[in-house]
Protein backbone atom coordinates (compact mmCIF):
# COMPACT_ATOMS: atom_id res chain seq x y z
CA UNK A 1 0.00 0.00 0.00
CA UNK A 2 1.13 3.55 -0.79
CA UNK A 3 0.14 6.42 1.47
CA UNK A 4 0.99 10.12 1.56
CA UNK A 5 0.71 13.06 3.95
CA UNK A 6 -0.82 16.22 2.53
CA UNK A 7 -2.13 19.57 3.69
CA UNK A 8 -5.58 20.59 2.45
CA UNK A 9 -7.67 23.56 3.57
CA UNK A 10 -5.56 24.08 6.65
CA UNK A 11 -5.55 20.48 7.86
CA UNK A 12 -3.14 17.56 7.47
CA UNK A 13 -4.43 14.25 6.14
CA UNK A 14 -3.23 10.81 5.22
CA UNK A 15 -4.00 10.16 1.57
CA UNK A 16 -4.10 7.30 -0.90
CA UNK A 17 -4.08 7.30 -4.72
CA UNK A 18 -7.38 6.06 -6.14
CA UNK A 19 -8.43 6.41 -9.79
CA UNK A 20 -6.15 9.37 -10.59
CA UNK A 21 -7.22 11.27 -7.45
CA UNK A 22 -6.13 11.55 -3.88
CA UNK A 23 -8.52 10.13 -1.32
CA UNK A 24 -8.04 11.88 2.00
CA UNK A 25 -8.45 10.17 5.36
CA UNK A 26 -11.72 12.13 5.88
CA UNK A 27 -13.18 10.45 2.78
CA UNK A 28 -12.92 13.46 0.45
CA UNK A 29 -11.27 13.04 -2.96
CA UNK A 30 -9.19 15.85 -4.48
CA UNK A 31 -6.82 16.43 -7.38
CA UNK A 32 -3.12 16.26 -6.53
CA UNK A 33 -2.72 19.93 -7.51
CA UNK A 34 -5.18 20.96 -4.78
CA UNK A 35 -2.96 19.85 -1.91
CA UNK A 36 0.44 20.69 -0.48
CA UNK A 37 2.47 17.50 -0.37
CA UNK A 38 4.33 16.85 2.88
CA UNK A 39 7.01 14.24 3.60
CA UNK A 40 5.11 10.93 3.96
CA UNK A 41 6.45 10.55 7.51
CA UNK A 42 7.79 12.98 10.08
CA UNK A 43 11.38 11.72 10.30
CA UNK A 44 12.93 11.26 13.71
CA UNK A 45 16.64 10.50 13.61
CA UNK A 46 17.85 10.48 10.01
CA UNK A 47 21.01 8.58 9.13
CA UNK A 48 22.47 9.26 5.70
CA UNK A 49 25.21 7.40 3.86
CA UNK A 50 28.13 8.94 2.05
CA UNK A 51 29.95 7.10 -0.74
CA UNK A 52 27.74 4.01 -0.54
CA UNK A 53 27.94 3.25 -4.27
CA UNK A 54 31.32 2.34 -5.72
CA UNK A 55 30.72 4.20 -8.99
CA UNK A 56 29.75 7.39 -7.11
CA UNK A 57 32.88 7.20 -4.94
CA UNK A 58 34.98 6.88 -8.11
CA UNK A 59 33.07 9.74 -9.73
CA UNK A 60 34.07 12.02 -6.83
CA UNK A 61 37.63 10.62 -6.76
CA UNK A 62 37.20 9.29 -3.23
CA UNK A 63 38.32 5.92 -1.92
CA UNK A 64 35.38 3.67 -1.10
CA UNK A 65 34.87 3.43 2.69
CA UNK A 66 35.75 0.24 4.57
CA UNK A 67 32.81 0.71 6.92
CA UNK A 68 29.61 2.76 6.51
CA UNK A 69 30.27 6.50 6.33
CA UNK A 70 27.24 7.83 8.21
CA UNK A 71 26.16 11.37 9.03
CA UNK A 72 23.01 12.84 10.56
CA UNK A 73 20.40 15.15 9.05
CA UNK A 74 18.04 17.48 10.87
CA UNK A 75 14.25 17.60 10.40
CA UNK A 76 14.59 21.10 8.89
CA UNK A 77 15.98 19.59 5.71
CA UNK A 78 12.87 17.69 4.61
CA UNK A 79 10.15 18.91 2.25
CA UNK A 80 7.50 17.09 0.26
CA UNK A 81 6.75 16.21 -3.34
CA UNK A 82 6.53 19.24 -5.67
CA UNK A 83 8.40 21.35 -3.12
CA UNK A 84 11.01 23.97 -3.91
CA UNK A 85 14.65 23.95 -2.85
CA UNK A 86 16.75 27.11 -2.76
CA UNK A 87 20.15 27.32 -4.43
CA UNK A 88 22.35 29.61 -2.29
CA UNK A 89 23.79 32.60 -4.14
CA UNK A 90 27.37 31.68 -3.23
CA UNK A 91 27.17 28.08 -4.46
CA UNK A 92 28.78 27.05 -7.75
CA UNK A 93 27.99 23.31 -7.60
CA UNK A 94 24.68 21.98 -6.27
CA UNK A 95 23.62 18.51 -7.31
CA UNK A 96 20.76 16.07 -6.67
CA UNK A 97 21.16 12.61 -5.15
CA UNK A 98 18.43 10.04 -5.79
CA UNK A 99 18.36 7.73 -2.75
CA UNK A 100 16.31 4.86 -1.40
CA UNK A 101 14.94 5.89 2.01
CA UNK A 102 14.46 3.07 4.52
CA UNK A 103 11.86 3.70 7.24
CA UNK A 104 12.32 1.88 10.55
CA UNK A 105 9.12 0.37 11.95
CA UNK A 106 10.01 -0.89 15.41
CA UNK A 107 12.69 -0.52 18.05
CA UNK A 108 15.92 -2.18 17.01
CA UNK A 109 19.04 -2.97 19.05
CA UNK A 110 21.85 -5.42 18.21
CA UNK A 111 20.01 -6.67 15.14
CA UNK A 112 21.64 -9.37 13.01
CA UNK A 113 21.59 -8.96 9.24
CA UNK A 114 19.41 -12.04 8.85
CA UNK A 115 16.69 -10.36 10.94
CA UNK A 116 17.10 -6.80 9.69
CA UNK A 117 14.14 -6.61 7.32
CA UNK A 118 11.76 -7.41 10.20
CA UNK A 119 12.51 -3.90 11.50
CA UNK A 120 11.69 -2.09 8.25
CA UNK A 121 8.21 -0.55 7.96
CA UNK A 122 8.55 0.76 4.44
CA UNK A 123 10.39 2.78 1.85
CA UNK A 124 10.31 6.14 0.12
CA UNK A 125 12.34 8.28 -2.29
CA UNK A 126 14.74 10.97 -1.11
CA UNK A 127 16.54 13.59 -3.19
CA UNK A 128 19.36 14.61 -0.88
CA UNK A 129 20.88 17.70 -2.49
CA UNK A 130 24.59 18.35 -1.91
CA UNK A 131 26.22 21.78 -1.93
CA UNK A 132 29.75 20.86 -2.98
CA UNK A 133 31.24 24.30 -2.29
CA UNK A 134 30.97 23.55 1.41
CA UNK A 135 32.86 20.25 1.19
CA UNK A 136 35.89 20.33 3.45
CA UNK A 137 37.57 16.91 3.59
CA UNK A 138 37.14 13.15 3.29
CA UNK A 139 34.96 13.08 6.39
CA UNK A 140 32.20 14.76 4.54
CA UNK A 141 29.40 15.62 4.19
CA UNK A 142 29.58 18.26 6.89
CA UNK A 143 26.66 20.26 8.24
CA UNK A 144 26.57 22.89 5.52
CA UNK A 145 26.81 20.34 2.71
CA UNK A 146 23.81 18.31 3.82
CA UNK A 147 21.69 20.19 6.36
CA UNK A 148 20.37 23.31 4.67
CA UNK A 149 16.66 24.07 5.06
CA UNK A 150 14.38 22.28 2.57
CA UNK A 151 17.35 20.59 0.88
CA UNK A 152 15.92 17.05 0.93
CA UNK A 153 12.64 16.33 -0.84
CA UNK A 154 11.09 13.11 0.48
CA UNK A 155 8.15 11.18 -0.92
CA UNK A 156 5.65 11.25 -2.44
CA UNK A 157 4.70 7.92 -0.89
CA UNK A 158 5.29 5.74 2.10
CA UNK A 159 5.36 2.28 0.51
CA UNK A 160 4.80 -0.69 2.81
CA UNK A 161 7.81 -3.00 3.05
CA UNK A 162 5.60 -5.98 2.10
CA UNK A 163 5.00 -4.36 -1.31
CA UNK A 164 8.70 -4.32 -2.25
CA UNK A 165 9.89 -7.83 -3.03
CA UNK A 166 13.61 -7.03 -3.21
CA UNK A 167 14.71 -3.55 -2.08
CA UNK A 168 18.27 -4.44 -3.03
CA UNK A 169 17.37 -4.70 -6.71
CA UNK A 170 15.52 -1.49 -7.59
CA UNK A 171 16.31 0.84 -10.46
CA UNK A 172 16.97 4.51 -9.63
CA UNK A 173 16.76 7.33 -12.19
CA UNK A 174 17.01 11.12 -12.16
CA UNK A 175 15.83 13.56 -14.82
CA UNK A 176 16.65 17.27 -15.04
CA UNK A 177 14.24 19.22 -17.23
CA UNK A 178 13.18 15.96 -18.87
CA UNK A 179 16.70 14.72 -19.64
CA UNK A 180 17.90 11.54 -17.95
CA UNK A 181 21.10 12.31 -16.07
CA UNK A 182 21.43 9.49 -13.54
CA UNK A 183 20.65 5.79 -13.55
CA UNK A 184 21.67 2.98 -11.24
CA UNK A 185 20.46 0.12 -9.09
CA UNK A 186 20.29 -0.49 -5.37
CA UNK A 187 22.06 -3.80 -6.00
CA UNK A 188 25.25 -1.77 -6.41
CA UNK A 189 25.32 -0.45 -2.84
CA UNK A 190 28.58 -1.11 -1.00
CA UNK A 191 26.71 -1.65 2.26
CA UNK A 192 23.21 -3.06 1.81
CA UNK A 193 20.18 -2.42 3.98
CA UNK A 194 20.68 -5.42 6.32
CA UNK A 195 24.30 -4.44 6.96
CA UNK A 196 23.36 -0.82 7.65
CA UNK A 197 20.71 -1.81 10.19
CA UNK A 198 23.11 -4.22 11.85
CA UNK A 199 25.87 -1.61 11.94
CA UNK A 200 23.75 1.20 13.37
CA UNK A 201 21.96 -0.97 15.92
CA UNK A 202 25.29 -2.24 17.27
CA UNK A 203 25.93 1.00 19.13
CA UNK A 204 22.58 2.79 19.31
CA UNK A 205 18.89 1.97 19.46
CA UNK A 206 16.83 2.61 16.34
CA UNK A 207 13.22 3.72 16.80
CA UNK A 208 10.03 3.77 14.71
CA UNK A 209 10.16 6.71 12.34
CA UNK A 210 13.95 6.73 12.06
CA UNK A 211 15.13 7.06 8.49
CA UNK A 212 18.15 5.67 6.64
CA UNK A 213 19.12 7.35 3.36
CA UNK A 214 21.21 4.75 1.59
CA UNK A 215 23.34 6.81 -0.83
CA UNK A 216 23.29 7.53 -4.53
CA UNK A 217 24.91 6.09 -7.69
CA UNK A 218 27.04 8.03 -10.16
CA UNK A 219 25.63 10.67 -12.49
CA UNK A 220 25.43 13.74 -10.25
CA UNK A 221 25.73 17.02 -12.15
CA UNK A 222 25.29 20.68 -11.28
CA UNK A 223 21.78 22.12 -11.32
CA UNK A 224 20.53 25.67 -11.76
CA UNK A 225 17.71 27.92 -10.61
CA UNK A 226 14.51 26.97 -12.41
CA UNK A 227 15.49 23.35 -13.05
CA UNK A 228 12.86 20.69 -12.48
CA UNK A 229 14.46 17.61 -10.93
CA UNK A 230 12.59 14.31 -11.01
CA UNK A 231 13.86 11.33 -9.04
CA UNK A 232 12.35 7.88 -9.55
CA UNK A 233 12.80 4.53 -7.84
CA UNK A 234 11.23 1.38 -9.20
CA UNK A 235 8.06 0.52 -7.30
CA UNK A 236 8.11 3.70 -5.20
CA UNK A 237 6.92 6.36 -7.62
CA UNK A 238 8.18 9.72 -8.86
CA UNK A 239 9.37 12.64 -6.73
CA UNK A 240 9.36 16.12 -8.31
CA UNK A 241 11.29 19.16 -7.06
CA UNK A 242 12.10 22.62 -8.43
CA UNK A 243 15.20 24.68 -7.69
CA UNK A 244 14.68 28.36 -6.93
Amino acid sequence: MKTARVAYEGNIFQAAWIKDRLKLSNGKTVAEEEVVWLPPIQPKTCFALGLNYMDHASELEFQAPEEPLVFLKGPNTFIGHRGRTKRPEDVTHMHYECELAVIIGKQAKNVEQSEAYHYVAGYSIANDYAFRDYLENYYRPNLRVKNRDHSTPLGPWFVDASDIKDPMNLRLRTFVNGEKVQEGSTKDMIFGIPRLIEYLSEFMTLHPGDLILTGTPKGTVDTQVGDEVITEIEGLGTLINTIE
